[in-house]
C-alpha cells in the first residue's frame, strides 16, 4: 500500500509540472486569439512571431528553473 502511494505521488508531481509548462503558453495563445483590436502587437508584422516566441519562452523558462533546482 505504501508503494502505491509513492507511485501516485510521483505521477501527480509529473502532472503538476506539465501543467506549469503548458498553462502560460495556453493563456498567451488565448489572449492573442481573441478578436480584439486593442492588442498593440497583434497588428504588427512581427506580432505572430512575437507571440510564438513568448509562448515558447514561457514554457522553457520554468523547465530550466525546475531543471536547475533538480525537481525534474
Amino acid at each position: 500500500l505504501g508503494m502505491i502511494s509513492i507511485d501516485q505521488n510521483n505521477i501527480l508531481k509529473i502532472f503538476s509540472v506539465v501543467t506549469v509548462f503548458l498553462l502560460p503558453p495556453s493563456v498567451i495563445g488565448a489572449i492573442f486569439g481573441m478578436n480584439f483590436d486593442h492588442i498593440p502587437s497583434a497588428h504588427q508584422p512581427w506580432g505572430f512571431w512575437g507571440a510564438i516566441v513568448l509562448m515558447v519562452l514561457s514554457a522553457v523558462v520554468p523547465y530550466a528553473i525546475f531543471r536547475s533546482k533538480r525537481w525534474l
